[in-house]
């Protein structure tokens, strides 16, 4: 079907829609708040048609309103007025966006398709209730006194093991096969597994660190990180179910010379409320954020790629002096190492596919650092799969409130994943929404390729290659 072809059929469906608004429509088509809504930042689009194959609900669906294309001239006729902001089949095809930005590197004009679905969804939040589902989970991150309790508890559950052994295909299976996933010995049943847990029985969370005798900086020509501080951005589902990836990233970057805090006062960093349009809540969850973080290191670290991606665009929520200036300080895990080198570490012989998260290949643009990381590893054979650009289908509450679709978009990954050769031991991905996505398919699948944050695998590689070692009540220090 050609492009005119697309475009004409797409102009059709919208003005179905626009001639026939939902009549449970909270606002009428002249709705006020179109005219405050900007969505210039999607001026620039000639509807040539690049961003199709580079959409996964697209992809999934073949329907053009499932499209970058296609949704940008159902909010243009948002924003037009005419379109209600309750017509059923807009909400359909704009809830259905993952906001995984894949159209962005793509589109030769530049069109900024992220902030305008961002626009749309803040227009739309105040037009409209939530679901009572989606209210619920947004409700629960605003507030620590919840989220902490509850994900402690699933912590529990996990460490019991009936996760894993519930694991399946249906709704329920796969919500305990995303709790599964967390854990950091997933996928136990994967040859020549190398353990994530230790060695020795040893705890190594409680190890203070110290560099190798002999090994005290690491000579690869990369920029010294001696002296420098890094805040450890915490979060929320981070720091509670997978607070061993925070783990590895302080022991990682302490191996490469940088020095770790962990400021207190942090919160949820606001990017699921911001996505689903409660700018508000958003904005205050970034406000106690900056206030906890601002002027406290010389960058602000975080191993959470979706929350790294608004984190760096805290200057464009708040419209702040502080908050553009603590943005500037935020670089991926993955981006410091990659600077101080990374120093090498033990050999892991492992098939390990790199899976992009699209908050950091899209979002933030890091390509090359996560690669680096996993390159520093020895014997690791690393394999970047045709479809580590597309999403997995988790982006945010997106995989609770939009399961069929979800699933959808995560059975091409895991196709790809089947198809590989060699098929693959570990799925190494830098964001905790992947790795419980990806990790849940690949069981509901019953293939045994496990997930790792880059950073777990790094660490173990260190422990391998005698570049961690027990001091017992020693402060972290270098050798002489």
């Amino acid at each position: 079907m050609s492009n005119r072809t697309e475009r004409t059929e797409t102009t059709e469906r919208t003005e179905r829609f626009g001639r026939q608004p939902s009549p449970s429509s909270p606002s009428s088509p002249s709705s006020s708040s179109s005219a405050v809504a900007d969505y210039s930042s999607l001026d620039p689009c000639v509807h040539c048609g690049f961003c199709l194959p580079a959409c996964p609900t697209y992809l999934a669906t073949g329907d053009e309103a499932d499209s970058p294309r296609g949704r940008i001239v159902l909010m243009r006729a948002l924003e037009r007025g005419e379109i209600g902001s309750g017509d059923d089949a807009l909400l359909q095809h704009l809830d259905a966006c993952l906001g995984c930005l894949g159209c962005e590197p793509v589109c030769p004009s530049g069109v900024g398709y992220g902030r305008g679905i961002q626009t749309a969804r803040e227009q739309l939040f105040l037009t409209r209730r939530l679901s009572p589902l989606a209210a619920t989970v947004l409700g629960v991150f605003l507030r620590e006194w919840l989220w902490r309790p509850l994900f402690t508890l699933s912590r529990i559950l996990r460490a019991t093991g009936i996760p894993r052994l519930l694991a399946g295909s249906g709704r329920f299976g796969f919500g305990m096969g995303m709790l599964a996933s967390t854990s950091p010995s997933a996928g136990a049943g994967a040859t020549r597994r190398v353990t994530l847990s230790g060695a020795k029985g040893a705890s190594p969370d409680a190890w203070p660190l110290r560099f190798a005798q002999g090994d005290s900086q690491h000579d690869s020509g990369a920029s010294n990180p001696r002296g420098r501080t890094v805040a450890l951005f915490t979060g929320c589902v981070m720091d509670t179910l997978l607070r061993h990836v925070h783990d590895a990233t302080r022991r990682t970057l302490e191996a490469n010379g940088y020095t770790v805090i962990e400021p207190p006062g942090q919160a949820c960093c606001g990017a699921l409320h911001e996505h689903a349009g409660d700018r508000a809540s958003a904005e205050g969850l970034a406000r106690q954020n900056v206030a906890a973080l601002a002027g406290a290191a010389d960058y602000v670290v975080v191993d959470s790629a979706g929350c790294g991606a608004l984190l760096k665009a805290y200057g464009h929520l708040l419209a702040t002096d502080k908050s553009a200036a603590l943005a500037a300080t935020v670089r991926d895990v993955s981006e410091l190492l990659a600077e101080s080198g990374p120093r090498p570490g033990g050999p892991l012989p492992l098939d390990v596919a790199y899976d992009a998260p699209c908050h950091l290949q899209h979002a933030q643009r890091v390509h090359a650092a996560p690669l680096a990381v996993l390159g520093a590893i020895p014997s690791l054979r690393l394999q970047v799969l045709a479809s580590s650009d597309k999403c997995c289908g988790s982006a945010g509450i997106y995989s609770i409130v939009q399961p069929a679709m979800a699933r959808a978009v995560l059975d091409l990954k895991v196709e790809s994943l089947t198809a590989a050769d060699p098929v693959p031991q570990v799925v190494a991905t830098g964001n905790p929404g992947c790795l419980m996505q990806i990790g849940a398919g690949l069981r509901a699948a019953g293939l045994p390729i496990r997930v790792a944050h880059p950073v777990e695998l790094l660490d173990e590689s260190y422990r391998v290659g005698g570049v961690y070692e027990a001091v017992s009540g020693e402060r972290c220090r270098e050798s002489p």
